[in-house]
This record gives C-alpha cells, structure tokens and sequence, in this order.
C-alpha cells in the first residue's frame, strides 16, 4: 500500500469516526431547542397488538415513552418495561394520561399476537407496534434505531438493537432519551412534567 493510499485510508476512516461520534452526541442532547425540527422521529405504518393500524398520529395527545426490541430477548427488553411499567405505577391516577409503545425490530417472529401475549405482563398503557420488515425499516430510520439479525446454534437468531428509551411530547415530537436507570418516582416525576 502506497503513502498516499494509507494517507486516503487514514483520512477516511477518521472521518467515519467522526462522523459516528457526531451521531453518538445527537442522541444524548439532553433535549431539543424550542422552534426546532427533531432528528429523532417521523412518519410511520404499523399495526399494533389488535392487527389496527397506527401511525405517528397515535404518539400525540400524550407523552409517550417509544422503546425498540423484540419479544424474544433474554434481558434487556423484558428489564426495560419492567421499568417502564414500574414508572407508570408511580404515576398512580395520572398513569392514565401517559402513553408507553414497544415497537419490535423482529417482524419475522414478532406478530399482532405475539405482541399482545408479551405486553399483557407489563403496564396497562404499553402497546405493541408491529408491520412488515419493510415498515419497521422506517419507522427504525425514522427513530435512528440500529438492529441486526445475530444467528445462534440450531438456526435460531437473537437481534442486537438499540437500548434508547425515546421520551417524546403531546405533539409526537422527541424530547430526549429518558433515563429509567433511577427510582421510578423520580422518572415518574421528570414524565409528570410533560402532562
């Protein structure tokens, strides 16, 4: 390999690092500016856990909490809405005027069905969004989420995805990421702001 070849490669990969930071710092904002565009969100088809369709449209007239997984995971998924619903039992009587949404990055395995059976252990306000691999495509563009297909022994996979729980506005709009790693009252309290 030439000096100048090593020199280009160099370059270029301390661009995509950049780059990759640059992402990395957008996601963790702390919030956005008022009278600004999200790069968190968007236009979305999906059905939910009764086979009905939703779009962005069912994120506003609440805050809502989006979380990305899929029903087959061992530990993160189930660990987040637990604490999710945990949240939400702190929010007593106003549980109600919150939303929570887990949408899959396993459409293959994660149906209308199967969404219902898995959110039916946890908080009352979780729905389960689903779609084609196609529509879960965007809304996971949309949302910045990351997955992939990892395959296990005897032909089975798990997916590698994106842990971020999105805290988004009346207006559909994303806030920033909403920490659960706390006391749920606390959490409780920070989303009791957004009523």
């Amino acid at each position: 390999m030439s000096s100048r070849t090593k020199i280009i490669a160099l370059f270029c990969a301390f661009a995509a690092g950049a780059l990759v930071l640059v992402a990395g710092a957008t996601m963790l904002m702390p919030s956005r500016p008022a009278g600004t565009a999200s790069l968190v969100g968007g236009p979305f088809q999906l059905v939910d856990q009764d086979a009905k369709p939703v779009s962005e449209s069912a994120l506003k007239g609440h805050p809502t909490l989006v979380f990305f997984g899929f029903t087959h995971c061992p530990d993160v998924c189930p660990t987040a809405l637990f604490e999710i619903s945990e949240i939400f039992r702190s929010l007593g009587p106003d549980a109600d005027k919150a939303r929570a949404v887990f949408i899959t990055v396993d459409p293959e395995r994660d149906t209308p069905e199967v969404m219902k059976s898995y959110i039916s252990s946890f908080a009352p306000q979780l729905r389960g969004y689903t779609g084609t691999p196609a529509q879960v495509e965007t809304v996971k563009k949309a949302y910045r989420v990351f997955s992939r297909k990892v395959p296990l022994d005897g032909g089975d996979y798990t997916m590698d995805h994106t842990a971020v729980i999105y805290l988004m506005d009346k207006d559909g709009s994303f806030i920033a990421p909403f920490n659960t790693k706390r006391a749920p009252a606390e959490a409780a309290a920070e989303l009791k702001r957004y009523l």
